[in-house]
């Protein structure tokens, strides 16, 4: 299919969300995106935040967890942004982020583990490809992260 001249096209990488959990997996994700160049990126942590039930995790504590993250990701690509989201929902979360740094994309690795860990962040990987009001990349992991 080709496109007219009077079309604009955006290019997938000219900003991308970069969604990580913790440092390790912030340094993996940002490794494996390197290859591709993007333009910009801009790392979110989203800190599960319980509404009217205990959180998992100590706000404080999730706030290091994304600083040290946001560290991590800094060391593949120094000029990074970073975006901390508070909710219940990460995968909504990782939607309004999106929106809110104007991402061209949203990138992110698939966590891998167990099968019982597979199902249930399946769940969350296919909600974040189908529901996506912008293109998701799902980076490839090597033999070794398997």
């Amino acid at each position: 299919m080709s496109r007219s001249h009077n079309e604009t096209t955006t290019d997938i990488l000219e900003h991308v969300l970069l969604p990580v959990a913790n440092e390790d997996d912030a340094l993996a994700t940002a490794t494996a995106l390197k290859p591709y160049e993007p333009e910009q990126v801009t790392a979110l942590h989203v800190v599960e935040k319980g509404e009217g039930v205990p959180d998992k995790t100590p706000v404080e504590q999730s706030e290091e967890l994304a600083t040290e993250s946001y560290a991590a990701v800094r060391t593949v690509f120094p000029d990074a942004g970073d975006h901390t989201a508070y909710s219940r929902d990460v995968v909504e979360a990782i939607f309004d982020a999106a929106d809110e740094v104007n991402a061209s994309a949203i990138v992110y690795r698939s966590r891998g583990g167990g099968r019982l860990m597979q199902f249930l962040s399946g769940d969350l990987s296919l909600k974040l490809v189908t529901n996506a009001a912008v293109p998701v990349i799902a980076l490839p992991r090597t033999d070794s992260e398997e």
